[in-house]
């Protein structure tokens, strides 16, 4: 019981002041990002707790740092971002959107950088969905002749 208690204690969400922030929305798939930056240290809270913990995947954590690396203003900009719908990765890149967007919104000398990177403009691309007499979107049944 006492153990149950400690682990709601370290999910309770981290009130953050972000309040002389910039503001901006990132989405890719089904994921929306609600993202603020402001002038800070250098952390990243996604959904109320630290990068780290949120994407445990290498990988992830790399896409997410990627504007801020790009721009080298790792050590100079605070971002808290509320995420919801789709997987990990569509989050990710969700975040990314979101992250470039809002450092062009506080400095408009980081868009040449963050735009030769293509990290300005929203990825489309969305999973096909399915059509009738076929097995998936584009794979059909089985054909038999006889």
């Amino acid at each position: 019981m006492e153990q149950a208690q400690t682990n709601k204690e370290k999910v309770k969400k981290l009130k953050l002041d972000f309040k002389d922030s910039k503001y901006s929305t990132g989405r890719r798939k089904k994921s929306i990002a609600k993202v603020w930056v402001k002038k800070g240290s250098g952390k990243i809270f996604v959904n109320g707790m630290l990068m780290g913990d949120y994407f445990k995947r290498p990988v992830h954590q790399l896409i997410v740092t990627r504007p801020l690396e790009i721009t080298n203003v790792i050590n100079n900009y605070d971002v808290k971002c509320s995420v919801k719908g789709g997987g990990l990765s569509g989050q990710a890149g969700a975040i990314i959107l979101g992250i470039s967007r809002a450092l062009i919104s506080h400095d408009e000398n980081l868009k040449k950088d963050l735009k030769k990177d293509k990290l300005t403009t929203r990825d489309s691309r969305v999973v096909e969905r399915k059509k009738y007499g076929h097995r998936k979107a584009r794979r059909s049944f089985q054909f038999s002749k006889r």
